[in-house]
C-alpha cells in the first residue's frame, strides 16, 4: 500500500469528468487500498475520490462512522460507479477538501438522496442517506464530474473563508 500524492487547486485534472469502472480485479482492490491509506493519512478526512490523486475513475471512499455528526450512517463505504437518484430537501453547511486545503465554504447540497453504486466486487448496491452523510457522498460524486465545493458557493465574497491554523503551545 502506499500513500498518493493528492492533487491541489488549480490542478486542471480536478476538473475532469472520471470515467467508468469496468474491471473489478486485483488492481482495481489495490487501487482502494492505497485510496484508503491516503485518506487515512490525510487531516480529518472523511471522503476521497480517485481524481483527487490523478486516476480518473468513478470510485469513492467515504466514512462518517467517527463524526460528530448525529444522524446515522452507513459507517465506510467504497463505492464505484456511483449514481445519485433521487434528492430531497436543501441544506446549508461547511465544507473543506483536501484539494483545497486553505478554504472552507458554504455549500448547499440536498438533506437525503438515494443512490446506486457498485461495491468493489462489481455488485450493485443501494442506499439511503441523509445529514451529513449525504453531504459528504455529495461532495465526492461532485470530484468524479469535476466539480469542486468552491464551484457550489453562492458567493466566494461571503460563504469562502480561509481554514485556521491552530499551532500547539509549547
Amino acid at each position: 500500500m502506499a500513500i498518493l500524492e493528492i492533487l491541489k487547486l488549480p490542478d486542471p485534472r480536478l476538473k475532469a469528468v472520471a470515467e467508468d469502472v469496468e474491471r473489478f480485479d486485483s488492481r482495481l482492490h489495490d487501487f482502494i487500498a492505497d485510496l484508503e491509506q491516503t485518506r487515512q493519512a490525510g487531516p480529518a478526512a472523511v471522503g476521497i475520490a480517485a481524481p483527487q490523486v490523478g486516476v480518473s475513475r468513478r470510485i469513492v471512499i467515504i466514512d462518517c462512522s467517527t463524526t460528530r455528526k448525529p444522524a446515522p450512517n452507513h459507517g465506510h463505504l467504497v463505492l464505484v460507479n456511483p449514481e445519485i437518484t433521487d434528492w430531497e430537501g436543501f441544506e446549508l453547511g461547511r465544507e473543506g477538501c483536501l484539494s483545497v486545503p486553505d478554504y472552507t465554504g458554504n455549500v448547499i447540497r440536498a438533506e437525503r438522496i438515494k443512490l446506486h453504486a457498485h461495491d468493489p466486487q462489481g455488485e450493485l448496491q443501494a442506499y439511503e442517506m441523509a445529514g451529513f452523510e449525504a453531504r459528504a457522498l455529495q461532495h465526492e460524486v461532485d470530484h468524479l464530474d469535476g466539480i469542486l465545493f468552491i464551484d457550489r458557493l453562492v458567493s466566494r465574497r461571503t460563504d469562502l473563508f480561509q481554514r485556521k491554523v491552530y499551532q500547539k503551545r509549547r
